[in-house]
């Protein structure tokens, strides 16, 4: 009897930062599919209230969701648009909190249980700054290289076991945390884009609904690049 219960429930998606900007498009988006997607953020407004730089929190919050299928880590922030020799230590350690500790504290309070059920999909935000590094933004850049670092190790670790893991690297992308970055470096970031715009939080929510499904079933430890052109690797 539990053996079909577990085939018939719906499958279970959380997706940190999942209130607002391209954390909601893909919660909306999973939900097309019949996925049961539960936002964690630190927002009022998400199904699950969290800070995913605690990882007693987080640990908590999955067990209260129970058995939990698929993992969108999208939660994140810029961090200082500044030199590097002026970012101060508290501003660096931030970013890389939110942007790499939260990353690893959702993977390792999940990881264990989609081993033994033999199923489950990681898909971790990376960014085109994290591969090309941008400049005045340091402390992002290095933190989103350290995302894909921790995608293609974990990537590998969990090949065999139908848990797969992979990244995205979108180039800029209008959403709500944008908005907040300078005009000016948004200005150069967008120029180096050759479609020549933004990209849409719901074109990143459909590559990312393809991560997190059976249809992607030879991908592991990759990155995935979705930025208007301007990938070179």
């Amino acid at each position: 009897m539990e053996d079909d219960v577990e085939e018939t429930r719906a499958r279970v998606a959380v997706v940190t930062g999942g209130a607002s900007g391209l954390g909601q498009a893909c919660a909306a988006r999973l939900a097309q599919d019949g996925i049961n997607a539960i936002s964690f953020d630190v927002s009022a407004g998400a199904d699950v209230v969290v800070d995913v730089v605690d990882p007693d929190a987080v640990a908590r919050a999955v067990a209260a969701v129970g058995p939990v299928d698929i993992v969108v880590n999208s939660a994140g922030i810029v961090g200082p648009n500044k030199p590097l020799w002026e970012v101060s230590d508290g501003e660096w350690r931030e970013t890389f909190a939110v942007n790499v500790t939260g990353t690893f504290n959702l993977c390792r309070a999940v990881v264990p249980a989609m081993r033994d059920r033999g199923w489950g999909r990681i898909v971790n935000f990376a960014s085109m700054a994290g591969k090309d590094g941008n400049p005045k933004l340091s402390a992002y850049s290095a933190s989103k290289a350290a995302v894909i670092g921790l995608t293609k190790s974990l990537g590998k670790e969990l090949a065999t076991t139908g848990v797969l893991v992979n990244a995205i690297a979108p180039a800029v992308i209008r959403t709500p945390m944008n908005e907040r970055t300078a005009p000016a470096v948004l200005s150069g970031l967008t120029s180096q884009i050759p479609m020549g715009r933004l990209g849409r939080p719901e074109e990143v929510a459909e590559l990312v609904a393809w991560l997190a499904s059976d249809r992607c079933s030879f991908s592991t430890g990759a990155v995935y690049d979705i930025s208007g052109g301007r990938a070179t690797y």
